[in-house]
């Protein structure tokens, strides 16, 4: 049933010409270089320190790596972090990582 309600809503968003992350609820990431980054639709913070951001999404996590990290905002679904961005990784719930 999940399969056919994701179906759904892809078609509906090629048909409406919808941006994608919108209609599948899927995170959108804005990186400005390697100082910057907005994550938008996520699902919670999980954990946070200065090297490492992860935060829950529909159907995994997301894992933000860097050094002297600062978020510098935070809202139901979109946070906002400061520092030197080294790596943004996703991992998806059920797939192997790597």
């Amino acid at each position: 049933m999940m399969r056919v309600s994701r179906k759904l809503r892809k078609w509906t968003a090629t048909i409406l010409d919808l941006p994608q992350d919108v209609a599948l609820d899927l995170p959108r990431i804005t990186m400005i270089g390697g100082l910057q980054l907005t994550v938008e639709n996520h699902r919670g913070i999980l954990h946070f320190s200065p090297d490492t951001l992860r935060l829950a999404m529909d159907g995994g996590e997301m894992e933000i790596t860097g050094q002297d990290l600062v978020i510098r905002n935070i809202r139901a679904e979109e946070v906002f972090v400061e520092g030197r961005i080294l790596g943004v990784q996703l991992h998806v719930k059920g797939k192997p990582s790597g």
